[in-house]
């Protein structure tokens, strides 16, 4: 990295610390209780000079939290920070400023003053004792070589042990450098608005799918992740800076280490380049801390480079990234290698999973193991590799499907009376419902259904004529169609009728298929409504290429036939019965 020599390399961030337990201040002394009343007696006021200076003292000694707060703020002015700085950075360090002024009250109460400043280089012991609390504060403050970084970073969040264990890291690089570093960062990782929940959903996906060893950088990000699970809202408040910054610089302290200017800036120019978003870098950084920590040109195009070796194209890289950060872990792109080798020993083409990890990169992070787990599923299924790569190009995500997962697709399938050849079927033909969820898509689809009122018993000849149906979603797709009808004119019934009929019906567009059939079936053939109820299968037809060129046909003789009559025949048997051409 260019910032430090300190800075470890690609994805290499430095080993975890375990942070000491949080200094406490000592506990009050308990009130003695006798257990009995005595007389209240006014106190006797002989004050003489020195016990007024000893209360004096001790008054002081107690102190304002007020007055470390603003002692802490002057510190920070003598480090080089703005007014403004100083004091927001002290109201947010208030750990630091009750550990120095835990420090003065001992120093009070053991009378210890005359041995602290002969060790700390400060005024004479007599002097520094007559000092006012605030002012001991400042001076206690000031022994400290940590150059007011300790208060910055506790101001960021972070517990006051973990940033008295970071400050001697990055305390050379100053105080005002720090405070821009920090602030930078902050803009470059939660300036962004709109993809928080998009962040946090794939930040879950990944750690959800992970079933290979993790290399050092992905520990790291698994360990921050932890972190943030643990408080309340979890991964979901991995884009709220106020949340996740603090545990992002508790798990990467080195981040303070990077230059704007000369790393910061040319990573984010970098992932512009390979066509990440601008608005769209936070999801990438958040999701892999360890990537800002590595060094463009000697760590991260080497493994772009790589991808690209393997014949994923660069604009395909940049979609790969959102999707997946990790595909610049090293542990990934071993796996990748792995998977290889596992698909050309099953003799299924390397140039399937070229294709698949470009809409599902997070199969990278999946072990051959739970890869052969469901393609020996498949196998008992029945399908066959040739129609086993379809499948899997359509849908890669079935290899991140649990087994169990799997299974209990088929098993739905089974209850509704389904024997295996036509669960295989069903697999090739929309191999995306196995990748569902049962109770909370699938039923869910059945039961609105069933509530509706198509009969339980038309419901598996529904299914296996249009399995595509259980994808469909209900409040944007199955609803909005039934109420078209039901808007029509037709009853409920009569719906219901339809979808038994041709199921396919609920999947076509109001727009563009439903109501332009509609109009030309009431406006120009002057048909009934309960024609399309009678042959639903109207609205599989070509409006442009089929409905209109046989209906100008039919009407120019004069004939009456239904739609069926009109539409179901193909072309030879139209023209025989309508036109008088023979085949």
């Amino acid at each position: 990295m260019a910032t430090s020599a300190a800075t470890p390399a690609l994805l290499s961030p430095s080993p975890p610390y375990t942070p000491a337990p949080p200094l406490r201040g000592r506990p009050p002394r308990p009130p003695l209780r006798l257990g009995l009343r005595l007389p209240r007696r006014r106190p006797v006021t002989t004050t003489t000079p020195a016990a007024a200076h000893a209360a004096s003292s001790l008054s002081s000694a107690r102190g304002d939290p007020r007055e470390a707060e603003a002692a802490v703020a002057e510190l920070l002015r003598d480090h080089g920070a703005s007014p403004e700085d100083a004091a927001a950075i002290a109201a947010r360090a208030p750990g630091y400023a009750a550990m120095l002024a835990d420090g003065v009250r001992e120093l009070d109460e053991l009378g210890l003053w005359a041995s602290w400043s002969a060790g700390a280089g400060a005024r004479a012991g007599a002097e520094m004792g007559a000092l006012g609390f605030g002012r001991k504060v400042y001076f206690m403050g000031r022994s400290r070589r940590d150059g007011a970084v300790v208060p910055l970073v506790e101001s960021l969040g972070v517990r006051l042990s973990s940033a008295k264990l970071i400050a001697p890291y990055v305390a050379a690089e100053g105080l005002p450098v720090l405070i821009r570093r920090v602030k930078f960062l902050k803009e470059m990782l939660f300036s962004s608005s709109g993809y928080e929940t998009l962040i946090g959903r794939n930040a879950k996906r990944m750690m959800a799918h992970l079933s290979i060893p993790a290399d050092e950088a992905l520990q790291s990000t698994l360990s921050f992740f932890e972190k943030m699970e643990a408080r309340h809202g979890g991964l979901s408040m991995l884009a709220h800076g106020d949340v996740s910054f603090p545990y992002l610089i508790e798990s990467f302290p080195m981040l303070l280490l990077c230059s704007e200017d000369k790393h910061l800036k040319a990573l984010i120019d970098f992932l512009e380049h390979i066509g990440v978003p601008k608005p769209r870098i936070p999801s990438v950084l958040l999701a892999f801390p360890p990537i800002i920590l590595s060094d463009v040109e000697k760590d991260i195009k080497p493994r772009i480079h790589a991808w690209e070796k393997a014949g994923i194209e660069q604009e395909y890289i940049g979609r790969m990234l959102l999707k997946y950060p990790w595909i610049l872990s090293a542990s990934v792109i071993e796996n990748y290698k792995q998977a290889l080798l596992f698909f050309n020993r099953r003799k299924i083409s390397s140039t399937f999973l070229g294709i698949a990890v470009k809409s599902w990169p997070h199969i990278l992070g999946c072990s051959t193991t739970r890869m052969n787990s469901i393609l020996v599923l498949f196998d008992d299924l029945g399908i066959s590799k040739k129609m086993l790569v379809p499948v899997l190009t359509s849908s890669p995500q079935l290899l991140l499907r649990k087994p169990n997962e799997f299974l209990q697709v088929v098993s739905f399938f089974k209850d509704m009376g389904f024997d295996k050849i036509t669960v295989a079927k069903i697999v090739c033909r929309s191999p995306e419902i196995f990748a569902s969820d049962v109770e909370n898509t699938l039923k869910k689809k059945i039961n609105f259904l069933i509530d509706f009122g198509i009969s339980e018993r038309h419901l598996p000849r529904i299914i296996k004529k249009y399995p595509e149906l259980l994808l469909l979603d209900i409040n944007r797709t199955l609803l909005p169609r039934m109420n078209y009808f039901l808007g029509m004119g037709l009853s409920k019934k009569d719906v219901c009728s339809m979808i038994s009929r041709f199921s396919p019906l609920l999947g076509y567009s109001i727009e563009h298929v439903l109501k332009p059939k509609i109009d030309f079936l009431l406006q120009t053939m002057k048909k009934p409504l309960k024609a399309v109820v009678e042959y639903p299968r109207y609205f599989s037809y070509s409006l442009e290429g089929r409905i209109k060129p046989r209906f100008w046909i039919i009407k120019s003789r004069n004939i009456d036939c239904s739609l069926t009559d009109m539409l179901a025949k193909n072309n030879e048997l139209f023209a025989e019965e309508y036109l008088g051409i023979e085949t």
